[in-house]
């Protein structure tokens, strides 16, 4: 079996019997160990000698008075985050429900970069056996920020970071017909090269194909459809729509903050406006396998997934809302 996303630590942790994730010291400690928090030579005894400790024993309780005495700001700032961060996934005894219980807490302050974190590990989690780097590489949707690539025939979306930093018009190695000279290669993910992936995943540097009807499209709604399984131990069936027909929005959800505000508009009787619309990247129809899983009012309807770009051309998803927003019953039961 290939492994992949070996960077996001999943290697450190250990599972339950329903094959969920548990937390190990050497999974906290890899924490204590990132450049943020590790003392430089002018800290404070404060700071080294809590960043000692926690190396030592990586669960020790840790009062607010601790780090209030770090000498630092920056570096005060950095520990209460990353200690509020191991307080949380030591609370419960899974990191899947660490992050269910962050989604549904009203003072939840966990920055999104942790959320991102547990979601990248927990998506590993549940596509531990799966073999299709298309899944795989649409998948990264959920935790890496995407921007779509100018190509006239089909929608390209390429990893954020990897192709927003010193390239804003990324080379699709591909696609020779961009004819620019920049420092970030991206390999459009296709039947040839797929098997690269393997090699490259915490790389990045794959760009998927979402074209409506073609290969990425149905990827994504494979992961999603192993997303809602793993973390709420329901079935669903997910499918992209080829067309961008008129559909009964009975019940919606948008996978992104734009596509949530445009679900609102049409949900209100409201028209899109053609650059709007034009930001719809993808509509996916979700059906329960078990239908009395569905609250009343759905009455056999499906719901509409919808996924949509920034106006700048990027597209920031939001996996909770797959969870948060399925109208099932009793949600806080399911898990």
């Amino acid at each position: 079996m290939n492994d992949f996303w070996i960077a996001c630590g999943h290697h450190l942790l250990d599972r339950d019997e329903s094959g969920r994730l548990c937390v190990t010291d050497e999974f906290l400690k890899a924490y204590f160990v990132r450049p943020e928090l590790m003392p430089p030579k002018d800290a404070c005894p404060v700071e080294r000698r809590l960043h000692r400790e926690l190396l030592a024993d990586p669960r020790r309780v840790v009062v607010a008075d601790e780090v209030a005495a770090i000498a630092d700001e920056d570096a005060r700032e950095n520990w209460r985050l990353v200690l509020g961060f191991r307080d949380l996934v030591l609370r419960h005894p899974t990191l899947e429900a660490a992050y269910l219980a962050a989604l549904r807490s009203r003072s939840n302050d966990l920055p999104p970069l942790f959320i991102d974190q547990l979601v990248h590990v927990i998506l590993r989690n549940a596509l531990d056996d799966n073999e299709d780097p298309f899944v795989l590489r649409a998948a990264e949707l959920f935790f890496r920020p995407q921007r779509i690539l100018p190509h006239e025939q089909a929608l390209l979306l390429g990893d954020e970071e990897v192709v927003g930093g010193r390239s804003p018009t990324p080379v699709l190695s591909l696609i020779s017909m961009l004819g620019t000279k920049t420092d970030a290669q991206l390999d459009v993910l296709s039947e040839d090269n797929a098997e690269s992936y393997w090699d490259r995943s915490d790389q990045f540097d794959m760009a998927l194909d979402l074209t409506a009807g073609g290969r990425g499209a149905r990827a994504l709604a494979q992961a999603m459809t192993r997303w809602v399984s793993h973390l709420l131990g329901i079935d669903v069936a997910i499918e992209p729509l080829t067309e961008r027909c008129e559909v009964q929005l009975t019940w919606y959800i948008g996978l992104d903050a734009d596509a949530t505000r445009m679900g609102d508009r049409l949900w209100h009787g409201e028209e899109l406006d053609e650059p709007s619309a034009g930001r719809v990247l993808s509509l996916f129809r979700l059906t329960f396998s078990d239908s009395r899983l569905a609250i009343e009012t759905l009455q056999g309807e499906p719901v509409y997934l919808i996924l949509a770009t920034t106006a700048d051309q990027k597209l920031r998803m939001k996996p909770q809302n797959l969870l948060t927003g399925l109208p099932i019953r009793c949600l806080e039961a399911i898990s």
